[in-house]
């Protein structure tokens, strides 16, 4: 499994009220969450934002609320994976929920800027810049959760079987 696109640079503690602003929770409409995706820290980010492009932030991305509206939110704007030096345990743990790949890396959050094509093989955990002729070593998915996140959730997961 392997995501590729364009990277989305942001800072520390980017918060799940920045991700998706509490005043558009009265949706559980993934479309409608996706239309005012990270707004309130990048006005333009919906309207730049690719399928398959990739998320790159410093500490503790997705702290705040537990709300699971975030990485909806962000999956639903069409972004293939986040990456992190750290993540927030609960947004963690909703994005492996609803099938978001997310993957700490604390070299790779270093050195990727904004802008970049970034290219992630899940199996291996390696993350290539293909703008930089750079590679990192990310933690690789376990086969379980590869599976979640194939099936798109862990709902469908669990259908699934």
């Amino acid at each position: 499994m392997k995501a590729h696109g364009t990277v989305f640079k942001y800072g520390d503690n980017v918060d799940t009220d920045v991700i998706i602003p509490a005043r558009y929770l009265n949706s559980s409409d993934p479309k409608e969450l996706a239309s005012h995706c990270m707004e309130d820290i990048d006005k333009d980010f919906v309207n730049r934002v690719k399928p398959g492009d990739i998320i790159v932030a410093d500490k503790n991305f997705g702290c705040g609320s537990s709300r699971e509206h975030a990485p909806i939110a962000i999956k639903a704007a069409g972004v293939s994976c986040v990456i992190a030096e750290t993540f927030a345990r609960i947004f963690y743990r909703n994005s492996i929920n609803i099938g978001l790949p997310i993957i700490e890396c604390p070299e790779a959050s270093r050195g990727i800027e904004q802008g970049d094509e970034v290219e992630v093989d899940f199996d291996s955990g390696i993350i290539y810049n293909r703008t930089k002729g750079t590679q990192f070593k990310g933690q690789a998915f376990p086969e379980f959760m590869q599976k979640i996140i194939k099936a798109e959730g862990l709902i469908n997961y669990i259908n699934q079987k």
